[in-house]
């Protein structure tokens, strides 16, 4: 996918930045504790974070005592972390894409991105991120992928029917894969472009998450997702109505929707 199309499927989300901030999933406490002990970051480590979305990964390295510069291209999201996190002093958020922005000579200890790098070109973005960070220096992305369990009741499952009516032959819809079959891709960089010969081996780590929602909040999740932002509203918002429905009737107005939140991490090179 070229610069400017990634530029601007990423901007769907700035469109709703408080459904975002309310349905989207943050990440296990599990996962920040193995991220200190394979970085060995600490009170007072430099962090950039790529894509800072509303901070809720921002947080979670605020509360670590690290030193926080949040990158966010949305002008409404890098506003609403702004205020979610005005308790932080070691907190700045910029409004930038990570492609333009100005790093002013600045170097970090770890550069970290959550459910966010597939949105920087990767022609730019993997030679940046080996530039501004320190000789070995980390590379995080902390991403989710929705999973799904044998024999448990799964609204994609119920609702492929509706997507079908609504939105026919969309290459985004399908079944989410099986937990276990996930938990078998550890190698790697996952879905992104591999940055070559910039980063060292990749660790990999697994986290199982489940969020419960009612038809309507299941529907609000829907909402905040790219898939369903690219679709029309004239689509959309019947399509999802319509699974609302659906899991009132069918599931007892209550869903899961279950992840494996990953952390994959890699040490800067510095000879390439």
């Amino acid at each position: 996918m070229a610069g400017p199309d990634r530029r601007d499927l990423g901007g769907v989300f700035n469109e709703v930045p408080q459904l975002y901030d309310r349905v989207r999933p943050g990440y296990p406490d599990e996962l920040f504790a193995d991220l200190v002990t394979i970085t060995g970051m600490g009170d007072g480590a430099s962090v950039l974070e790529v894509g800072c979305g509303t901070g809720q990964a921002t947080r979670s390295l605020a509360v670590l005592g690290c030193s926080v510069t949040a990158v966010e291209p949305g002008a409404g999201m890098a506003a609403l972390a702004r205020q979610r996190l005005a308790a932080f002093g070691n907190v700045t958020v910029e409004t930038s894409t990570f492609e333009e922005w100005d790093d002013r000579g600045r170097r970090f200890d770890v550069l970290v991105a959550a459910s966010a790098w597939h949105w920087v070109d990767p022609s730019i973005g993997w030679p940046r991120a080996h530039d501004v960070l320190n000789p070995g220096g980390w590379i995080a992305l902390l991403g989710h992928v929705v999973v799904r369990r044998p024999d448990e009741p799964e609204v994609y499952a119920e609702t492929a029917d509706l997507h079908e009516r609504f939105s026919p032959a969309n290459p985004d819809w399908g079944h989410p894969p099986l937990e276990d079959d996930v938990r078998t891709t550890d190698e790697g960089w996952g879905l992104v472009d591999d940055p070559g010969g910039l980063f060292g081996p990749t660790i990999v780590r697994w986290y199982p998450t489940v969020q419960w929602f009612t038809g309507d909040g299941f529907a609000d999740l829907l909402r905040s997702t790219s898939p369903y932002r690219r679709l029309d509203r004239r689509v959309r918002e019947p399509l999802l109505d319509a699974v609302a429905e659906r899991v009132r009737t069918r599931m007892g107005d209550r869903a899961a929707r279950r992840y494996l939140s990953v952390l994959r991490i890699g040490q800067r090179a510095d000879t390439v």
